[in-house]
């Protein structure tokens, strides 16, 4: 049997109250589509942690600026449900841009803090967009559980924190990033690379690898971002958002001295056309 597919609210309430009135829980794992293995391994996260998983495609417009590529992003419906019932995918919630955001639609999430540094400071009204419609498909659906990648680390303690803030009932779960072999990060936006630029891009992913152990041995917060913005340069990379260690929850920057306690350091980077994201644990 295909995997069911429901492109209204009403109906994927329905479905989902019908699982519970049969005692079962249920994950939720929202993306944009253009699916890829880091996707399908947060499905599977999912269904470790529920009975039943709900898998939302929707490429959201009000986290895309004028400039960016909403119309040019990645778009196959087909194929994303073809690997979703691959991978045990219960439901495909795949709801119009109308359905979600109704005619006078004017309601805005916006989460202060930890949203302005990083993306939010190189993407304004990104993270509102974001925080918006998260808050509306957690809400649609009630899951029990809702699954999202540390690939996106920002986004991931913008929606721990809206879920905290607004008390969701939904436990939020941050999944590993998922990487070639090459340690170059699973992105949609991966596609959009050249030959000669997808031989380029695990330099990234080196960058931050080499920042932990400088991190490591003590070396200067302030000593280790200019290092790996250098790299990056010398790599190819082109216009650097950020490359910068952050505290790990609350994503306030550290430094100018040496690490202490746990962090994050991430970046952003633009290869060709393509602008990549990456972060590790420190």
């Amino acid at each position: 049997m295909p995997l069911a597919i429901v492109r209204t609210v009403a109906d994927l309430r329905a479905q989902v109250a019908a699982w519970r009135a049969g005692g079962e829980t249920v994950g939720l794992v929202p993306t944009m589509g253009a699916l890829h293995e880091g996707h399908l391994s947060l499905v599977t996260l999912a269904k470790s942690r529920a009975r039943r998983a709900v898998a939302s495609v929707f490429v959201n417009p009000t986290q895309f600026a004028p400039h960016e590529d909403f119309d040019a992003y990645p778009r196959d419906e087909a194929r994303d449900a073809a690997l979703l019932e691959g991978a045990g995918c219960d439901l495909l919630f795949a709801p119009t841009v109308a359905e979600m955001y109704a005619p006078g639609f004017s309601t805005t999430v916006t989460v202060a803090g930890v949203s302005e540094p990083l993306d939010g400071a190189a993407r304004p009204g990104h993270f509102a967009g974001v925080a918006t419609v998260v808050s509306k498909l957690l809400l649609q659906c009630g899951p029990d559980v809702a699954v999202f990648g540390e690939k996106d680390y920002q986004q991931l303690q913008v929606i721990k924190r809206l879920v905290a803030d607004l008390n969701i009932p939904v436990e939020v779960i941050g999944a590993p990033t998922a990487r070639a072999p090459d340690g170059l990060a699973l992105s949609s936006r991966n596609a959009y690379l050249t030959s000669a630029e997808r031989e380029i891009a695990p330099s990234l992913a080196t960058a931050l690898t080499d920042a932990i152990e400088r991190l490591r041995k003590g070396t200067p917060v302030e000593r280790v971002e200019a290092t790996g913005r250098a790299a990056l340069e010398r790599a190819g990379f082109g216009r650097i958002d950020y490359f910068e260690v952050r505290d790990a929850a609350s994503l306030a920057h550290l430094g100018p001295g040496p690490l202490v306690g746990p962090a994050r350091i991430l970046a952003a980077a633009v290869l060709g056309k393509t602008r990549l994201i990456d972060n590790m644990a420190v």
